[in-house]
């Protein structure tokens, strides 16, 4: 085809290197923007879980005094709610005793806020801080009574 014959028939077809960059740059931003609401999705759906272990954690506790009269120790922690008993023969908990992030739950006895204290220390694994790493904590979960039995 000739010069001429483009000329007559209008522009030739297809997309320019700076319109190619252009469409590249844009989805680029747009993915961009995605994983960071997703992101933030997936952080508050973990403290979520995280509250909601750390209530089942805490009725287990209660449940646990009810029938023994104590809680369990510091040493014994929380794998003692996992032992077989008799009243229990897959024990009180089934599970692992690891939170959203795959972190130990804390627990003490007797607690500094409550009977006792059952933690989360969020995403980093240390106490304290701010956002994904926000420690969740047995006396701060709303609606819900733990550790008042004496």
């Amino acid at each position: 085809m000739k010069t001429t014959d483009l000329k007559r028939h209008g522009r030739r077809h297809g997309f320019t290197l700076v319109e190619l960059m252009v469409v590249v740059v844009i989805i680029g931003v747009m993915a961009t923007v995605v994983t960071i609401s997703v992101s933030d999705y997936l952080v508050t759906g973990k403290q979520t879980a995280a509250r909601t272990e750390l209530a089942q954690l805490s009725s287990a506790l209660e449940l646990f005094y009810t029938e023994n009269d104590r809680y369990p120790s510091n040493d014994e922690g929380l794998a003692k709610l996992k032992e077989k008993t008799p009243q229990h023969p897959n024990g009180i908990l089934q599970g692992d005793l690891q939170d959203p992030w795959g972190h130990e739950y804390v627990y003490v006895y007797p607690g500094i806020h409550a009977t006792f204290d059952v933690m989360s220390y969020g995403a980093d694994g240390q106490e304290g801080g701010t956002g994904a790493d926000l420690d969740i904590v047995s006396w701060d979960l709303a609606g819900v009574e733990v550790g008042m039995a004496d």
